[in-house]
């Protein structure tokens, strides 16, 4: 097992009105001792907006704005901007966000160059409705059952209404090129899929229909073990590791008590991301301290950032969605120990 420390809260909602309800899910981005937070915060009535604070190193809190850095500004985006994540590839700050409208909730991504400014590219993930969407996986292997029971069961779609559109979030850039290529991954519940492309204007709906159509052959995740039964999603992006790509995500298995959302860990192939090459038969941590095990939503630790000083690496967490708090470990204990629980040696055993 590895040795977690929780090192507590970071951040809580203040008086401000854009975040008076709560703060979390933050997107996390290190530039030499600087540490970048953009995170959700929350107004009442729900309303989402991204804030911004800096700190020095991991934990010292130098600047917080009092106004959102990112606010809805078009209709697809209408009820909230939610869950950023954030990372830098050649010159250009890539920020992904869920875009919601009230009904749908679809990733989206806003870019930079110099982290004040910020220039909205649109919603980046497919746009289809659950008739569509079943009509295009249908006649593929068993992902029938597997997307449509989640399909038929969000709560936001009425069985009278399928011209609503696929739920797709969690969406996430690896921080550079892979042979040549932008790789991002995205959730459709309950897997994580893989995008590889050359620039962000092959996002067709063409490309969309042909990708859809073969989901299994984009699925680099699978829920697999209790922790993660339900579903997963992504949580950091990915870091270069000797060993791999490391992904810090967040696996939820449902109870009769409510859901319980996790941090977990995988090794994916630093050439062929699609690749899984090692994961945690264990949660990396989970809900444990009163202020992870209640909040707005009970039982939640939902990592969003990660930043690395030396081999300590921190990873900063939405917790029980009402504050921000984060957690440290050696990156060097975790890769010995993902070493240990390798698709090769899983098999084996």
């Amino acid at each position: 097992m590895i040795q977690v420390t929780k090192e507590g809260v970071l951040l809580e909602r203040t008086a401000y009105d854009f975040e008076s309800h709560g703060v979390f899910n933050p997107g996390v981005l290190r530039e030499g001792s600087t540490v970048h937070l953009f995170y959700r915060a929350v107004k009442p009535g729900n309303r989402s907006t991204i804030g911004y604070c800096k700190l020095d190193g991991p934990h010292q809190i130098v600047q917080r704005d009092n106004e959102p850095v990112i606010r809805p500004e078009f209709d697809y985006e209408s009820l909230g901007v939610e869950d950023p994540r954030i990372c830098r590839i050649d010159e250009v700050y890539y920020l992904t966000y869920t875009a919601f409208d009230g009904v749908n909730a679809l990733g989206a991504l806003a870019t930079s160059r110099d982290l004040k400014t910020f220039e909205k590219q649109g919603v980046i993930v497919p746009r289809f409705s659950y008739t569509e969407f079943e009509t295009l996986i249908k006649g593929g292997w068993d992902i029938e059952d597997r997307y449509l029971g989640y399909c038929h069961s969000n709560p936001f779609i009425p069985e009278t209404n399928r011209n609503n559109l696929v739920w797709d979030k969690d969406v996430l850039f690896f921080p550079q090129r892979i042979n040549g290529k932008l790789y991002f991954l995205h959730r459709i519940k309950p897997d994580i899929q893989l995008v590889a492309i050359d620039e962000l204007s092959d996002l067709t709906p063409e490309f969309w229909e042909d990708y859809v159509s073969r989901l299994n052959e984009h699925t680099v995740l699978f829920p697999k073990y209790d922790h993660e039964i339900s579903y997963i999603g992504s949580g950091a992006p990915p870091i270069e590791t000797e060993a791999g790509w490391l992904l810090i995500y967040h696996g939820v298995k449902c109870t009769a008590e409510g859901n319980i959302y996790s941090a977990c860990a995988a090794l994916l192939d630093f050439h062929e991301p699609r690749k899984e090459l090692a994961r945690l038969p264990y949660p990396l941590f989970e809900p444990e301290h009163d202020w992870e095990l209640h909040g707005e939503v009970d039982n939640v630790c939902f990592p969003c950032g990660t930043a690395l000083f030396g081999d300590t690496l921190y990873i900063y967490y939405g917790a029980a969605d009402r504050q921000i708090a984060y957690a440290s470990l050696s990156l060097t204990e975790l890769i010995s120990e993902l070493k240990l629980n390798t698709i090769k040696n899983e098999v084996s055993s």
